[in-house]
């Protein structure tokens, strides 16, 4: 690129800025981040490649810079992803000061995108080394890229049942509307020109350890040098007569969320399971179906995370929206015409139409295929892993929703837990030591729910709590609850208050406890106490 295409701009005074602070500045017309952190300026991408948050509103902890919204984390020096659910960097741009000005330098190209794509190698048909990865989701195309983008050059196939790339699965309930090109993660080119092998509608059926060879439905079978099990997890089954009737769906796929959305239209709509995947579900179709009705055994919904105060309000977002809900309750049996659901009926014997039933009562993970193996599972049938992503078996390692891994926040304890950006954070740690690299997981569970425009954001773990501390009004929907287990704060989660959440998810990252009163003392705006640590 020619010279004349790069561009410097004096954005501001250098006192306009004080230590740890961001400040987003104009670079032709460009939006940039400036940030100030030990009196050394950078300037960066002034946008989370993830969905696009201000990374203005961020969260700044020595050179790491945290995601308000999904806290994907960035080198404030490089720009580089630390952190996910984001899979891309940031640009990262040159910063003078003279006389007391700050100028950035920038080239057109850079400013016109807050998203780069880190370098990566291909391969070399020299090396016979084959890893093969046994899913197509988030922690598969992660542990692919890391791959590459570490300089492995032998042969990667990523072998799926889905028919599409990986796509982002967190959207399936929360735009039912999408088609399925509209969430891909990855394009198909983009694998292409990193030589990753896509093998769709492919689907395990055994492993061989001791050959090193995996089996397919198809009746192919493959040879590995190094395997990854990412298979996921799939909707726990319904047990129920009339379980089997027409128009009683699962939400997978893009073609299952599709299916849903245009089905409910103008219909009653029964969901089983006030689930994320529900809650979510029922939100989108509040205003398209002619009735929405939640089936729940427990009193409020997504209980056993968010506790019975978020579940409430929750509970009457929705039902201002004429939602209406069924708790302490449970499906006793599906009725139907024609082969096609009419009805259901509930456990007490109160009776509902139904002309489109979801179910969203939870999930089991995809290892059936490993039954009969030496592979160690636990008793749900994840597989068990260790903080760097390996089984029981050498070179075999095993990646997001379908395995239990030591959590910290737990001490330690093996626990499966469902979120995007843990699935990211396991296929990093795998690929790393696929390469012998002898790294360990370290992160902190970070995930958002979406309903009616608004998101519940949470980071920790917090299983076994037994108190909360809430700052603000669950009335108002503006809160930031902490949850408290041993005096300690495991986890938290807000609505209307970022950025919040994303900074307890730094200082729980740090290692550094928050007691319960310092919980207490918390500021909702800017939680000074936390920050100043």
């Amino acid at each position: 690129m020619d010279c004349d295409d790069t561009i410097t701009t004096e954005v501001c005074k250098e006192d306009d800025v004080g230590d740890g602070e961001l400040l987003e500045v104009m670079v032709a017309g460009y939006p940039v981040l400036l940030v100030r952190n030990r009196k050394q300026f950078s300037a960066l991408g002034s946008k989370c490649p993830h969905y696009g948050a201000p990374l203005s509103k961020g969260v700044l902890r020595g050179e790491r810079l945290r995601c308000p919204w999904h806290g994907a984390c960035f080198n404030i020096k490089t720009g580089d992803i630390e952190e996910y659910p984001s899979l891309d960097c940031i640009p990262c741009f040159k910063v003078s000061v003279e006389d007391g000005k700050v100028f950035v330098t920038a080239k057109k190209k850079d400013l016109e995108s807050s998203r780069r794509v880190k370098d990566a190698s291909k391969r070399c048909l020299l090396s016979q080394h084959t890893v093969l990865l046994l899913g197509g989701g988030a922690a598969a195309l992660v542990c692919a890229e890391t791959l590459r983008q570490e300089g492995f050059t032998g042969r990667i196939i990523m072998a799926t049942k889905e028919k599409h790339v990986p796509y982002d699965k967190a959207k399936l309930s929360k735009n039912m509307n999408l088609k399925a090109e509209d969430i891909y993660l990855r394009k198909p080119e983009f694998l292409h020109a990193r030589c990753i092998e896509l093998w769709r509608e492919k689907e395990a059926v055994s492993v061989d350890f001791q050959k090193q060879k995996v089996q397919f439905m198809d009746g192919s079978s493959q040879k590995y040098n190094q395997l990854l099990i990412a298979t996921g997890c799939h909707s726990s089954f319904l047990k129920v007569p009339g379980a089997d009737l027409q128009n009683v769906c699962t939400l997978h796929t893009p073609e299952e969320s599709n299916k849903i959305s245009e089905l409910a239209v103008g219909k009653n709509l029964v969901i089983i399971g006030a689930s994320f995947v529900g809650m979510e579900v029922a939100a989108f179709l509040s205003d398209k179906a002619g009735t929405v009705s939640v089936v729940e055994r427990k009193e409020f919904p997504f209980q056993k995370v968010l506790g019975p105060q978020v579940g409430s309000v929750a509970m009457k977002m929705l039902q201002n929206k004429g939602v209406k809900f069924y708790m302490k309750t449970e499906l006793r049996e599906l009725k139907g015409k024609d082969g096609k659901v009419t009805e259901a009926v509930l456990a007490s014997g109160e009776k509902l139409s139904a002309d489109v039933v979801v179910l969203g009562i939870g999930v089991s993970p995809n290892s059936t295929f490993l039954k009969g193996t030496s592979i160690a599972r636990d008793d749900k049938g994840a597989v068990l892993v260790d903080l760097r992503m390996q089984t029981n078996i050498p070179n075999v390692f095993a990646a997001g929703d379908v395995v239990s891994f030591p959590v910290a926040l737990l001490n330690g304890k093996q626990e499966s837990i469902h979120h995007q950006q843990v699935a990211e954070a396991h296929g990093h740690i795998a690929a790393l030591n696929m390469l012998k690299r002898e790294k360990q997981l370290h992160t902190v569970p970070f995930f958002w729910t979406t309903m009616l425009g608004k998101s519940i954001r949470y980071a920790g773990c917090g299983e076994g709590y037994t108190d909360t501390v809430v700052k603000g009004s669950l009335e108002q929907e503006k809160f930031l609850i902490f949850y408290i287990r041993d005096g300690f704060v495991t986890a938290a989660a807000s609505l209307n208050c970022d950025p919040s959440v994303s900074l307890i998810a730094e200082v729980l990252y740090s290692g550094r406890q928050i007691s319960k009163e310092e919980a207490e003392a918390c500021n909702i705006c800017n939680a000074p106490p936390l920050a100043a640590s």
